[in-house]
């Protein structure tokens, strides 16, 4: 659905976070009635994190991930990746920024060795240019060689 959808994989990462590594990344919910829960699913297993780039691409990520809220989401946006994986409102399949200064904490968060303004200097009009190409063994695009 990423690629299909015109976004660009900068990077990827399969990981496993500790229960203290969900805590921390989930720190502005301390408290809340379902932080318990949201830690204990994002520490449970194997995840993917990536960094995703195009044009609007916030926007058109929220959008394609659809409503944090399963169970309206299954109506109404029944194609959405929430609409058609997630199962409940905390195990709701996937997260994504909902700022340019988030996504800046969250990619440093989950990619640290990531620098994001040395990206832009070298490698972002090359994606601007679309002379880029998806690699199947890094999953993710790389500069046309």
């Amino acid at each position: 659905m990423i690629l299909e959808n015109g976004f660009y994989v900068i990077e990827s990462k399969r990981l496993i976070l500790t229960t203290s590594q969900a805590e921390q990344f989930y720190a502005e919910h301390k408290g809340k009635f379902f932080q318990n829960r949201l830690v204990s699913f994002m520490s449970s297993g194997p995840l993917w994190s990536y960094i995703l780039c195009g044009d609007n691409a916030i926007s058109r990520w929220r959008k394609l991930m659809g409503p944090t809220k399963v169970l309206k989401t299954v109506y109404d946006e029944p194609l959405s990746i929430r609409g058609l994986y997630g199962l409940t409102d905390t195990r709701n399949c996937t997260h994504g920024s909902d700022s340019e200064e988030n996504a800046e904490r969250e990619i440093q968060f989950f990619f640290p060795e990531f620098n994001i303004k040395k990206w832009y200097e070298t490698e972002h009009d090359f994606f601007r240019q679309d002379f880029v190409e998806f690699d199947h063994d890094k999953l993710k695009h790389v500069i046309c060689s």
